[in-house]
């Protein structure tokens, strides 16, 4: 379990994060939104231990990131939006490095890489940005951790990669791990994130699952225009659009439509989500 309360984080006289509240739970792939310089890189360097909260604090089940506490480091895995081209083979790099996670499991590091196509022998300075991204995200998943942390990782990858990458995570993350992706690619996510997070400037707007966002909101993909629409979007033959759901049907979610929602009536969805 990750417990943030009242966290808050300035750079100089710039606030990010004011008084951020709420908890992540094992066992489930968070997508965390935001438009761009809300904090969401930020946060994550937060939860993993690299920054230290200004105010508030961050538990990662009972410990304190910024700690460094080895125990929790050999837990976690945190995966920069940029990555590091490492002047050695794949499999070198990750036989050598993986010690450092005692759960590491090289045979699966090269099952990852064949999931995605790279040579695990071919240096890692050599590779294209795609092929280093997914050498990295395979070696992650490899250290079997039970946090994970990921900035943007479908950034830089062709569309059979981001495929591939859905796999991977589904199927090489362990059911009590915690995972938390960045993201501003939704549509490549939106098939393995829950619940979702939507940061805004010093604020939580959202974090709920997609179960309980179908309850709570109605994604209406007919032609027939809702009065009490919160979100309108023009489709070919249609529209999507997004209002309370009062009647307790279901309904698809669709993230970017919830997403332009949410940031359109932020109190309103708030109310409604009961978020604090």
């Amino acid at each position: 379990m990750i417990t943030v309360r009242n966290l808050s984080f300035s750079y100089g006289s710039k606030e990010v994060l004011k008084n951020i509240s709420l908890d992540v739970k094992g066992g489930s792939v968070y997508g965390l939104l935001g438009e761009n310089g809300v904090g969401k890189t930020t946060f994550l360097t937060l939860l993993c231990g690299l920054k230290k909260p200004q105010q508030g604090t961050i538990e990662v089940d009972g410990r304190y990131p910024f700690d460094r506490q080895p125990s929790l480091l050999a837990e976690q895995f945190y995966l920069p939006d940029e990555v590091v081209p490492v002047r050695a083979r794949a499999d070198v790099f990750a036989r050598e490095n993986g010690a450092l996670w005692p759960r590491f499991d090289y045979a699966k590091f090269l099952e990852v890489m064949q999931v995605f196509e790279v040579d695990p022998a071919q240096k890692m300075n050599t590779m294209s940005s795609g092929q280093l991204k997914k050498t990295w995200i395979s070696f992650a998943l490899s250290c079997n951790a039970l946090h994970y942390y990921m900035d943007e990782p479908t950034n830089g990858l062709d569309i059979p990669s981001k495929a591939q990458f859905r796999k991977a995570i589904t199927k090489y993350t362990s059911e009590d791990s915690a995972v938390v992706i960045s993201t501003h690619q939704v549509r490549d996510l939106e098939s393995i994130i829950d619940p979702i997070i939507i940061l805004d400037k010093q604020d939580v707007l959202l974090n709920a699952s997609l179960a309980e966002i179908s309850s709570k909101l109605f994604f209406d993909y007919g032609s027939q225009l809702h009065p009490g629409a919160l979100y309108l979007e023009q489709t070919p033959g249609g529209c999507i659009q997004v209002y309370p759901n009062t009647t307790g049907e279901e309904s698809k979610v669709n993230l970017e439509a919830l997403f332009n929602a949410v940031h359109q009536h932020k109190q309103e969805i708030k109310e409604i989500f009961k978020t604090r």
